[in-house]
């Protein structure tokens, strides 16, 4: 059993493909995600502190230099012991003037990190996260004028960043979650998106299929705009592969009718007394018409449907021999023929192509004529006309154009395929000219045929 790779479907590339980007571009959006949110809280966490800062300086006296504040202050995790919330005032040598019943406990290290004594201007705070002492710190430097005095002091206030840490984890391992969420959804909107896109491919496939069991003809129905043309040139290469087995088709069945004469008068010749010479003579003539003949049909089975290109002829000789031919062929009938052709007469195309054309209808007045054949041309409108006419029973006008098709016969009981009038006709058509049946001055059917000078 032969199983397929995923990378042998286009819908299994695009979703591996999808399953690959997906992850780094979730990961994108989740780092700048996050970062953001860092980014806000501890914009928050700055805000409050600050605030707090105002609210210190708010409660706060000055007398006789001594910074003074009431007995208990109005946020009351200053007054509870490692409450999180921290605060303390230092003068301008950096000496300790006061600090929150909160922060009494904390460790001097983590109080000495948190509050940075040199380096800060007046009136411009410096808000700082200090991981090693698990807080964030917000100071700002003020000038206290009494008396003529001034009075530089530095107020701090600390948070723990526990709580903060605790939020981040908890948004981060939420992000992670919707972010899989969204993973997964997005490849199964994907899926689905691939399995509605590619609908049109594997109809197609499908109609394609249906075009090899025989079941329908062409392509059909609407495809999307970006399948249209793939549909329209695979149906111009059916019609063209269609076209190309008819022709085949006729080809093979246009050879068997076109070997028909010369097969005929080497039997005749075999049913009469030659001289050797004479009979390998007839024999090696009605060979190589037939191998010129086998050659042409060829041709024709891949020539295009464009004008043929070829030198120009001289129509008696061709015509001359043919009625020779055929009146061997016909020699038990005692056919009269006659042929009027000046010698100016000239075919311009391929020797093959107006053999075959005269073979045909030629034959076919040798065959249902009863005892005369005419062939006569001129040049009529800058036109090659020519006439081969016979004293036969006649066509009615009704069945005139049914004999020019492929397959039609009016006499059955004589043997044949009723295809030598169609090759015909095809010939004709590719010079653009015009082949029309009338009756006969002899009383039968003529054959006028023109060709373009």
């Amino acid at each position: 059993m032969n199983v397929k790779s995923p990378l042998q479907s286009l819908q299994g590339r695009l979703l591996i493909a999808s399953a690959l980007v997906l992850p780094i571009v979730l990961l994108i959006a989740g780092l700048a995600l996050s970062k953001a949110y860092n980014y806000s809280v501890e914009n928050s966490v700055k805000d409050r502190l600050q605030l707090q800062v105002y609210l210190l300086l708010g409660a706060v006296e000055l007398k006789d230099d001594h910074i003074v504040f009431p007995e208990r202050l109005q946020e009351p995790r200053y007054n509870q012991l490692n409450s999180g919330l921290y605060a303390a005032i230092h003068d301008q040598e950096g000496q300790l003037l006061w600090r929150s019943l909160s922060s009494i406990l904390l460790d001097d290290p983590h109080l000495t990190e948190a509050i940075n004594l040199g380096g800060i201007t007046t009136g411009e705070p410096l808000f700082q996260h200090l991981p090693d002492a698990a807080t964030y710190s917000f100071q700002l430097r003020i000038i206290w004028e009494t008396e003529g005095k001034e009075h530089s002091f530095l107020f701090t206030v600390m948070e723990s960043d526990a709580l903060v840490i605790r939020d981040i984890e908890a948004y981060e391992q939420q992000l992670i979650l919707w972010l899989g969420i969204i993973f997964l959804v997005a490849l199964l909107a994907q899926t689905l998106i691939l399995s509605w896109g590619l609908t049109p491919l594997r109809r197609l496939a499908r109609d394609l299929k249906a075009i090899e069991s025989g079941t329908s003809e062409k392509l059909s129905g609407s495809y999307p705009d970006e399948v249209e043309p793939v549909t329209e040139n695979l149906n111009e290469l059916i019609e063209s592969e269609r076209k190309q087995r008819e022709r085949y088709r006729n080809t093979l069945g246009d050879l068997a009718h076109s070997l028909k004469t010369p097969l005929a008068v080497m039997r005749g010749a075999e049913l009469e007394e030659h001289e050797l010479h004479t009979y390998q003579t007839l024999v090696s003539e009605q060979v190589e018409r037939m191998d010129q003949i086998v050659q042409y049909q060829l041709s024709r089975a891949i020539k295009s449907q464009s004008k043929p290109l070829g030198k120009s002829v001289q129509l008696a000789p061709i015509v001359e021999r043919m009625l020779s031919a055929l009146n061997k062929v016909y020699k038990n009938k005692n056919v009269h023929s006659e042929m009027l052709l000046t010698a100016d007469l000239i075919f311009h195309g391929d020797e093959r192509d107006l053999m075959e054309v005269l073979g045909n209808i030629m034959e076919n007045a040798f065959k249902y004529g009863n005892s005369q054949v005419k062939v006569s041309g001129s040049y009529q409108n800058s036109e090659l006309k020519l006439s081969i006419c016979d004293d036969g029973p006649g066509v009615t006008p009704e069945m005139r154009q049914v004999i020019l098709q492929r397959g039609a016969r009016l006499d059955t009981s004589i043997q044949g395929q009723g295809i030598g009038l169609s090759v015909a006709t095809d010939i004709i058509s590719s010079y653009q000219g015009a082949i029309e049946v009338t009756d006969s001055p002899l009383g039968g059917t003529c054959f006028a045929i023109r060709f373009p000078d």
